[in-house]
């Protein structure tokens, strides 16, 4: 098993150091090395990244800013020289963080926290099936998408509505339509995103779920029979 990794520091020469321990290392592959988070973030968009080694100081946008920008988050190996930044890193659930100048055991211990907290996370998914994590009221919460009902939007927000509760989410609906099967969800209106597999019954003006009834738009009445269909 391989983790696909980025590196992102500002320092050239530490940047080398980190690349260099990443290509020796026999469960890690490096997809890309970047001076600056922007650069690092595009990359993203058209690569799987498993895990991240970060610097937290750097110009424009932060580590910590970088983290707080992504939608899709992977593991956070963070990398500084000052210890101070210790604590907040694992406010943000960084699997490990290795102060500099790195040394090779210490690096091989992250690796293999890393290693070990991606094979837990795939046994969990084969037991448990797909799911997603949301930011509410400061929390990060564990949602299993075959449990949402449906997503609609709430102003600044998104309206996350489960078998068994409700959260609002700080996201766009497109951004957090990104996260989503779209085997199993669709677009069924500007306001809302729905599970296929707990519509009941539906006309041309609506998709009902349980007692609630999910408006659709115009166009959107033959690609839900379509997905019907195929589920």
């Amino acid at each position: 098993m391989k983790l696909n990794c980025v590196v992102v520091d500002d320092s050239t020469l530490q940047r080398m150091v980190i690349t260099k321990l990443v290509n020796n290392h026999p469960n890690l592959h490096l997809v890309g090395d970047f001076s600056n988070a922007i650069e690092a973030k595009n990359c993203m968009t058209v690569h799987t990244v498993d895990l991240i080694f970060l610097d937290v100081e750097m110009p424009i946008i932060s580590g910590f800013d970088f983290i707080d920008g992504l939608q899709v988050k992977p593991q956070i190996i963070f990398i500084t020289s000052k210890a101070d930044y210790a604590l907040k890193a694992f406010d943000y659930d960084a699997t490990d963080y290795l102060q500099k100048p790195i040394v090779l055991e210490r690096f091989n211990a992250s690796v293999k926290r890393a290693l070990d907290l991606h094979m837990l996370r795939q046994d969990n998914h084969d037991m448990e099936g797909d799911h997603i994590f949301i930011k509410s009221n400061l929390k990060k919460l564990k949602v299993y998408t075959n449990k949402i009902k449906w997503i609609e939007a709430y102003g600044d927000y998104v309206k996350v509505v489960t078998e068994e509760d409700t959260n609002l989410v700080l996201s766009t609906m497109k951004s957090f339509e990104k996260d989503l099967s779209k085997d199993k969800f669709i677009r069924v209106h500007k306001s809302y995103i729905i599970n296929i597999d707990k519509v009941e019954r539906f006309n041309s003006k609506f998709a009902e779920i349980g007692v609630t009834k999910i408006p659709l738009s115009r166009n959107k009445k033959e690609d839900l029979v379509k997905a019907l269909a195929i589920a």
